[in-house]
């Protein structure tokens, strides 16, 4: 099978592609300029594998939590190669793909959500598959939810910017901390394979952006906790 994945929800914009288990990708330092670099990064994916979008078995994107306008690209761009091709969709969670970039067992992903928050989950890996220890959701720094005894590998762009206020939560859980991660649309196709292997996927038009943050008008102290849910607005 051959699965094309999409990544845009950091600056780190990156695109693969997953051929019958080998990945080959290519990535840049986007800041806002996403859309102008994706499409570039998809052709030169397929012209270096003799490749046709109709080639194609399946299109994966990172579905959030992340940035409004990220989301939105990467979900577009799928969208818009899937209904040219009929192939099936799958959204796969940008805090699930940093886990996976991790290398590690237990790991808790924090990426900076601006406002003095964090789009925070955490995983636990058993055998070959991923289990959800706490589910995506958007927390202070200061409460986000404790974890299970043990040693944890902390990683993202909100271990850069609260490092301090996220080591203090988790005084003694944590073993490493890897701050310049991102997700990366390698783990995002490696995911994807899974998904489309047990049918998880989804017909283009039902494919959407996963968001956390649908009350960002609020005060922080008025939130609380938001969890994920698909086709929330930010």
């Amino acid at each position: 099978m051959k699965i094309l994945a999409l990544e845009t929800s950091t600056e780190l914009c990156s695109a693969a592609l997953w051929l019958d288990g080998k990945v080959d990708a290519c990535e840049a330092l986007a800041g806002q300029r996403h859309s102008e670099l994706l499409l570039p990064m998809i052709d030169a994916l397929l012209v270096n594998h003799g490749l046709k979008a109709a080639d194609l078995g399946g299109i994966a994107f990172g579905a959030g939590p992340g940035s409004f306008t990220g989301l939105r690209i990467a979900c577009g761009v799928a969208q818009g190669i899937a209904f040219g091709t009929g192939v099936p969709v799958a959204g796969i969670s940008t805090l699930l793909a940093l886990a996976a970039a991790s290398r590690a067992e237990r790991v808790v992903c924090c990426i900076d959500a601006r406002v003095g928050e964090v789009y925070y989950a955490a995983y636990e890996k058993r055998g070959d598959a991923w289990h959800t220890v706490h589910e995506p959701g958007l927390y202070e720094p200061e409460a986000v939810p404790d974890l299970p005894a043990g040693a944890w590998t902390g990683c993202g762009s909100g271990f850069a910017v609260y490092r301090a206020a996220l080591e203090s939560r988790y005084a003694g859980r944590l073993e490493r901390v890897i701050d310049d991660l991102a997700p990366h649309a390698r783990q995002i196709a490696t995911l994807a394979a899974a998904e489309f292997e047990r049918g998880n996927a989804v017909a283009a038009e039902r494919a959407a952006p996963l968001y956390v943050r649908n009350k960002v008008a609020l005060p922080i102290n008025e939130r609380g906790k938001i969890t994920l849910r698909q086709g929330d607005e930010r």
